[in-house]
């Protein structure tokens, strides 16, 4: 689905940039790994040992960054048969309230995926049963490693801070678990963003994908000429 979105602010248009190209780029690099490692099988016996690893985490990027990236550019899918009941006054008021039931459960991911997060950054989790409170000590496990990527010798400038000076044979899994919290943040971000659009009257809901819909318009002209 094309995307009509325009930023219109400073911030908007940072993570625009960003959530582009970093789909860009990982689209890229799985489809390059995933081409070398099927050459290397199949034509040298051999074969990236980290491929399969390294493919399955851009994946994970790629999907929690395709989640606010649907709401960026309305592809989500949606049910309107008991809204379309309403008139388009209380239609707008479910959508705001649909906005603030997704707004609230974008926080409830986003704090469920620091708590995650943040002992691997060796960074303190929140406090709080369903909403951050504080912040509480955590087991710092920024000693944990992935399984088969290895440590790029450029990041081994971190060793000191999140190691305490020793190295790291394998990737930190601090690093590429952070797309948890940065998933989620962007997540909650658009949402923020669709609810600011409904209280402008900018959209008239959250439901924004009729994929049946306009599968079944696009072959009607073929039951037509029968």
């Amino acid at each position: 689905m094309a995307s009509h979105y325009q930023p219109r602010t400073g911030l908007g248009r940072f993570v625009h940039e960003f959530e582009e190209t970093a789909i860009a780029v990982i689209l890229g690099l799985m489809t390059l790994i995933t081409f070398i490692n099927v050459v290397l099988r199949y034509g040298f016996n051999t074969g990236l040992i980290w491929g399969l690893e390294a493919v399955t985490l851009l994946f994970a990027w790629l999907v929690l960054l395709g989640v606010s990236y649907a709401v960026k550019v309305t592809a989500h899918l949606g049910v309107d048969a008991v809204i379309n009941l309403f008139d388009k006054p209380a239609r707008r008021v479910l959508a705001l309230i649909a906005g603030l039931v997704c707004i609230i459960y974008a926080v409830f991911l986003m704090k469920g995926a620091w708590d995650y997060w943040a002992p691997f950054a060796g960074l303190d989790a929140t406090t709080g049963r369903w909403f951050p409170t504080g912040f509480a000590n955590s087991r710092d496990q920024a000693w944990y490693e992935v399984v088969d990527l290895p440590m790029p010798d450029w990041l081994r400038f971190i060793e000191p801070v999140m190691n305490e000076g020793e190295s790291y044979d394998k990737l930190p899994r601090f690093i590429p678990y952070a797309i948890l919290p940065i998933g989620m943040a962007l997540l909650l971000f658009r949402f923020i963003q669709a609810f600011i659009r409904l209280l402008q009257g900018n959209a008239d809901s959250l439901i924004v994908s009729h994929e049946a819909e306009d599968a079944i318009e696009d072959v009607k002209h073929m039951n037509a000429e029968r």
